[in-house]
Parts: C-alpha cells; sequence; structure tokens
C-alpha cells in the first residue's frame, strides 16, 4: 500500500505542473504564433476525446484550458484523488453512494456473485467552474439534490445502466481517485481492473477488451 501511495502522490504531482506547464505554454503561443497554439489545443482535444463530440467545437472549450479556473479544477481532483484507496487485487472501497430516488447504497451491493461489475465515473463542467460552450446548464452542486437533479439529465440519455450519485462528502471519488472521470472493474469484491485518470486515461475499448478476456 505505501509503494501504491507513492506512485499516486508522484504521478499527480506530475500530472498538476505538467498542465500548468501546457496552460502557460498554450498562453504564450496565444500572444506569439496562434496558429500553432490552436494546433496544439487540438492535439489535446483527440488525445481526450474532445474532438470526438460533435457538440463541442474548438471555440466551447479551447481558452478554458488555461484559465485559473481550470487549474483550480485540476488541483481540486488531484487533491480529492490523494486519498485513493482501490488497488488492483485489494478489496474494492465499499463507499456509499445514493440512488435517484435519494436512497443510500453502497458500491458492494450493486455486485451480482460473481459477475464482474463496471464503475463509469463521471462529472459534469459546471458553468459556474470550468465551463465549455454549448454545454448542459449545469451549476456546482450546493446540496444532494442539486447532485440528483444533474444526474437525471445523464439517465434522460439512456445509458442502459443503474445510475448513482457520490453523496456530498464525495467519498467514493476520494477512495477510487475517480476525478474527472474513471473506468473500473470489480470482481467477487475485489478490484481486478483500473483505468488511468480521464479523460486521457478513459478507454472503455480497453474495458471490453479485458471483460471478454475474463470470459
Amino acid at each position: 500500500m505505501i509503494l501504491q501511495k507513492l506512485w499516486i502522490y508522484l504521478s499527480l504531482g506530475c500530472l498538476f505542473f505538467g498542465h500548468i506547464f501546457t496552460a502557460f505554454v498554450i498562453r504564450v503561443l496565444y500572444l506569439v504564433w496562434p496558429t500553432l497554439a490552436k494546433k496544439l489545443l487540438l492535439k489535446i482535444g483527440e488525445q481526450s476525446t474532445m474532438t470526438q463530440n460533435p457538440k463541442f467545437r474548438l471555440e466551447d472549450w479551447g481558452h478554458s484550458f488555461t484559465t485559473l479556473t481550470s487549474l483550480k479544477t485540476v488541483f481540486n481532483h488531484i487533491w480529492l484523488s490523494l486519498g485513493q484507496e482501490a488497488f488492483v487485487g485489494w478489496d474494492a472501497p465499499d463507499s456509499q453512494v445514493v440512488t435517484l430516488e435519494g436512497n443510500t447504497s453502497t458500491i458492494l451491493k450493486h455486485l451480482n456473485g460473481n459477475r464482474p461489475l463496471v464503475l463509469s465515473f463521471g462529472s459534469s463542467h459546471a458553468t459556474d467552474g470550468w465551463a465549455f460552450g454549448n454545454n448542459v446548464e449545469i451549476k456546482r452542486h450546493q446540496t444532494l439534490g442539486d447532485r440528483l437533479v444533474a444526474a437525471q439529465t445523464l439517465v434522460d440519455l439512456e445509458p442502459g445502466c443503474p445510475v448513482v450519485v457520490d453523496d456530498m462528502s464525495d467519498v467514493t471519488a476520494c477512495k477510487y481517485g475517480s476525478l474527472p472521470e474513471r473506468l473500473y472493474v470489480l470482481q467477487a469484491g475485489k478490484v481486478v481492473y483500473k483505468g488511468s485518470k480521464g479523460p486521457w486515461g478513459y478507454y472503455p475499448s480497453e474495458v471490453r477488451t479485458f471483460l471478454e478476456k475474463m470470459n
């Protein structure tokens, strides 16, 4: 566990300072070489799958990457991730979640015998936070009710799976290091697959391949 924690601190520190460095470079390039700055942002968009979403153009999200708000958001996600306890081969944290009916449950209650359970964690870009243009209207959650209303937006898209939310302490996001998005596979109470931190490490195709190899 100690080695895993040390690796988390090191990798998250590199991630944060890497974001700062990239944002600084892009901001400077916008002043001296705007075309190159846009090309670099588009490359980042490709790696994070932003350019695969037909709803978003570079003008909707590119300018936000270098803002102080984006740095604060990245720092907050990293800060919460420092407490993660989910590691491959270890017991999966049975943290509390809330159903859309407002009932409390836990992660492991969604296990079904020895059948693998895929966890897909995600978050939204709040319109009063690190906002994107042409995005859904979701403000920062002040109450659990706000969070449940936001989750209903996802349910309306018919994801084809149960949807639950974290409680307002973000305990599950913390224990799974899941912000802004991440994929896991649990089986028999253990973590058997842990994806890299999204958006760059969010690969549903990798999970599909992993599950096919389990059969």
